[in-house]
């Protein structure tokens, strides 16, 4: 989607989804034409159409059944994290950020600090924590994998026991 269109809900877009079970717990997986524009634990059909009212939301089809079985097997096996389309838009700070997250490798964290300075930005700390939390495809771009500079594992929003599970299978695998 264009900038524009996840500004102004969603208009015109056909989104698809589809919730699939992982041993964390149901999982969302929404997506555009163009790719992912959403994968969440614990939210479902109502949260699309809060997130984008002016989209049209549709159930999963054959393909989008698919992109929901690969995305579930990167909560499974974060180690082989499959190679997927997302359809994501933010400012060029948030998308310098997440870009820096998905250079984090599996079974590695950072702080919010390193990001912000791997970034250009050493200053932007609690920039770098927003941007972190406005990421809307959980696990493709893994924010899971930045912590708190003493070490512990901050905030998540899906849970800090979920975040946990997730970077043991990652130092694990």
């Amino acid at each position: 989607m264009q900038p524009n269109v996840w500004k102004d809900g969603g208009l015109g877009a056909v989104i698809r989804w589809a919730v699939v079970d992982t041993s964390l717990g149901q999982m969302l997986v929404a997506a555009s034409e163009k790719g992912i524009c959403r994968l969440s634990f614990d939210e479902d059909e109502g949260a699309l159409l809060r997130r984008f009212p002016r989209a049209q939301i549709l159930v999963a089809d054959a393909y989008m059944a698919e992109l929901a079985k690969q995305a579930a097997s990167a909560v499974e096996n974060p180690a082989q994290m499959p190679d997927l389309p997302v359809d994501i838009a933010g400012t060029v700070f948030q998308e310098a950020v997440w870009q820096e997250l998905r250079r984090i490798p599996p079974g590695e964290t950072r702080s919010y600090a390193q990001v912000a300075a791997a970034v250009g930005k050493p200053s932007a700390v609690r920039a770098t924590g927003s941007a972190n939390g406005a990421n809307s495809v959980a696990i493709l771009i893994p924010c899971h994998r930045v912590v708190r500079s003493d070490g512990s594992l901050g905030g998540y929003a899906y849970g800090l026991d979920r975040k946990a599970k997730l970077l043991e299978r990652e130092r694990a695998g």
